[in-house]
């Protein structure tokens, strides 16, 4: 499966289960969102991304992210290299920003949630990059308790589908002028009422239609099956946030919130780091085994205590 509405729902439960245990002690372990920044996400690509194109990783299938940054190691960072050609989106986001944005808040924010609350400005970015910038972002009432909620996690699906909606409808729209309603949309009368009466959402529409016939190599390059990157963080305040944004080419996870890791080959660092990365895990895995959610596995390096 490329992304979570393709899980079984059986297995969707075991998902959502292991994500609340790991964020639950990600938090735990470190407190201090002054300190600290927690993020844990959920990315899918699919079979329409070309694989030689620059910045394209080869895994298709989800997959998800645990990821811990020391702030003072993100303010001391360097800045990006902004010509690198593995941090681009392909001119998508751009446009999205331009023309789509107002609509495609409009669009979500017809979403039944009750557990998440929309938010904007201060509230979802970090004072450290300004990012998300621009993202629909929710603040998830009632902190960690509210992963352990099943309702919590339906609202999460309902964002994605609400994503996945909103692509689907513009690309059909892309591809043929007056396109209807998406086969198997989750909302179609939200589509109808809301995106498919937008002048700014058709116009969108009719500039990459124009520009993909007239460049093969840019149609090319267009994700026509939506991928997504879906992230629940805590902000600088301490309260966990959820955002959603397109999975474009080199558009690493972590760029969500405007961080972008230099991964360099040190075997010394990670040596200095591993006893404690391994500590870590292995508490982890504690808890998992005793949520039952697996079983412990032995290596020549660690037992299954």
């Amino acid at each position: 499966p490329v992304r979570r509405t393709q899980l079984p729902s059986n297995v969707r439960k075991v998902w959502n289960r292991m994500n609340q245990i790991i964020i639950g002690f990600m938090l735990e372990q470190y407190p201090d969102p002054t300190k600290h920044l927690i993020l844990a996400g959920e990315a899918s690509l699919d079979a329409t991304w070309p694989i030689t194109s620059t910045g394209v990783p080869t895994i298709r299938m989800l997959h998800n992210h645990f990821i811990v940054f020391d702030k003072d190691e993100l303010e001391n960072a360097k800045l990006a290299d902004i010509n690198n050609p593995n941090l681009t989106d392909g001119g998508q986001h751009s446009l999205f920003a331009s023309y789509m944005q107002d609509v495609y808040s409009e669009f979500l924010s017809t979403l039944d949630l009750e557990i998440l609350k929309p938010v904007t400005g201060e509230v979802s970015s970090l004072a450290l990059t300004g990012y998300p910038q621009g993202l629909p972002s929710w603040e998830v009432q009632g902190g960690i308790d509210s992963l352990k909620n099943i309702d919590f996690w339906k609202e999460y699906d309902q964002i994605l589908k609400g994503f996945l909606d909103f692509y689907r409808t513009f690309f059909a729209q892309v591809s043929s002028r007056n396109s209807g309603v998406p086969d198997n949309a989750y909302f179609p009368k939200e589509i109808e009422r809301t995106l498919l009466f937008n002048n700014c959402f058709l116009s969108a529409a009719k500039k990459v239609r124009d520009k993909c016939i007239e460049d093969a190599k840019y149609s090319s390059s267009i994700r026509w099956q939506p991928a997504f990157k879906q992230l629940i963080y805590r902000n600088d305040e301490g309260k966990l946030i959820v955002t959603i944004s397109q999975n474009s080419i080199g558009n690493a996870i972590t760029e969500l919130l405007g961080i972008v890791v230099n991964r360099t080959p040190d075997a010394d660092a990670y040596e200095k780091a591993e006893p404690a990365l391994i500590e870590k895990l292995l508490k982890l895995r504690s808890r998992l085994v005793e949520a039952d959610l697996g079983h412990s596995i032995q290596t020549k390096y660690w037992g299954t205590e």
